[in-house]
Order: C-alpha cells, then structure tokens, then sequence
C-alpha cells in the first residue's frame, strides 16, 4: 500500500518538466472548462467551489490552481456510516497530448467516523488517518463536454493501537458537462473493491462503490 504513496511523492518532487509546463501554460490560454474533476488541473489563478450528493456520500469543496500544481480542500459526510471525512490534496500535471491530460493525486487527511452499523453492519468507529494517492484523466471531447477518467487508492490507519485499517481501490469515469456562466455538472461512476479491519476483528473483503452526482462554479 505504501508503494503508490512513495511514487506519488516522488512525482511532486520533481521539477516540472518542459511537456508539463507547457500544458499549463496551454491551460491558461484556453480557459479549459470544469468545476469538479476537470479539468485535471485547473490553471493558474482559476478556482471552483463545487458540491456533491451521492452513493455512499455527500460533500464539498473547493480547488485552486497555482503555478505548478492545484490544491483541493473537501469535506465529506458518509451518510451510511455517519463518519465525517476532511481532506487536502494536491494534484500535478505530468502529461497532455492534445485534449487528453493526465495528473496524479496525492490527499491527507482525517475520517471521524461514528462507529453506527445502522446502515452498514460491518463498520467501526475510530478517528483514522487518511492517506490517498490517486490518479485523474481528462479527455475534452467537445467544446462543451470532458470524459473522466479516476483511479483512487484511500487508506485509512487507526490512531490507536487497535490495528484498524481501511483500503479500497476504486477505478472509474464519468462525464462534466459546461452549462455556461462557469457553471459545470458531474456525473460519475466509480467501482472496485474495499478490505478493512475493525478492532480485534478479521480483515473482510467486498465491493467498494461510489457514485457522484455534482455541481461547480468558476470563482475565478
């Protein structure tokens, strides 16, 4: 689990390369569209505040392009475990060839979750730290209309000593649409697998699923 973390990190690192600085750069002269996934970076001085509803979450956020990279600040309420999940990520972008770009994602942040099995009999309370590495695709198919694609890795690590632990490996896409006025909708799939651990449990395997129904707003 730690390997994507430490790549990720790595990709950060680096200095930009000429490809990367270029996209960027193309970024900002073609005011590329998007609010809540595109585009896979915004660029420099633009900003969103999108939110969400879906299934098994509901949230928020807010995302801002600098030089290099663009900084995300969310917040997310998983209504079916009632645990609370605030996050900061980074995304950087390390390819674009045409209308395809492509960033890597790397998050930190903290789940507080309730422990209530109300809605979900395997879950487990706890306050757990969140590290995501991930990845996003975007390609502009139209002058109005961008496919995603989205790969992410959450990890969650118990802050006490009870050994719990949570992953999942989710790989989706999905579709943002401009409706005009800096204003774009989300619709996205994601789908694949989580394992976890509660205290003084067995590790247990099952779907991992998220759907994403979202709305933004160019702030900038």
């Amino acid at each position: 689990m730690t390997r994507p973390v430490l790549l990720l990190t790595l990709v950060f690192a680096l200095p930009v390369p000429v490809a990367a600085q270029g996209a960027a750069s193309s970024a900002r002269q073609d005011g590329a569209f998007g609010t809540v996934l595109a585009p896979a970076a915004l660029p420099e001085g633009a900003s969103s505040l999108y939110g969400y509803i879906g299934v098994p979450e509901m949230g928020m956020g807010y995302r801002q392009g600098l030089s290099e990279f663009e900084i995300e600040g969310r917040a997310r309420l998983d209504y079916l475990r009632l645990a609370g999940i605030f996050e900061a990520r980074a995304r950087r972008i390390i390819l674009k060839d045409g209308a395809m770009t492509l960033a890597p994602t790397l998050g930190l942040g903290l789940v507080l979750n309730s422990g209530s099995a109300y809605l979900d009999a395997d879950n487990f309370g706890g306050v757990l730290l969140r590290i995501t590495p991930g990845l996003l695709a975007t390609w502009k198919v139209a002058e109005t209309v961008a496919v995603v694609g989205l790969l992410d890795l959450p990890i969650d690590l118990g802050l006490d000593p009870t050994g719990a632990r949570r992953f999942q490996a989710l790989p989706g896409g999905g579709v943002e649409l401009y409706l005009g006025s800096g204003i774009s909708l989300l619709t996205a799939v994601q789908l694949g697998v989580e394992t976890f651990k509660a205290p003084r449990e067995d590790s247990v395997t099952r779907l991992g699923y998220q759907i994403q129904l979202g709305i933004g707003t160019r702030l900038f």
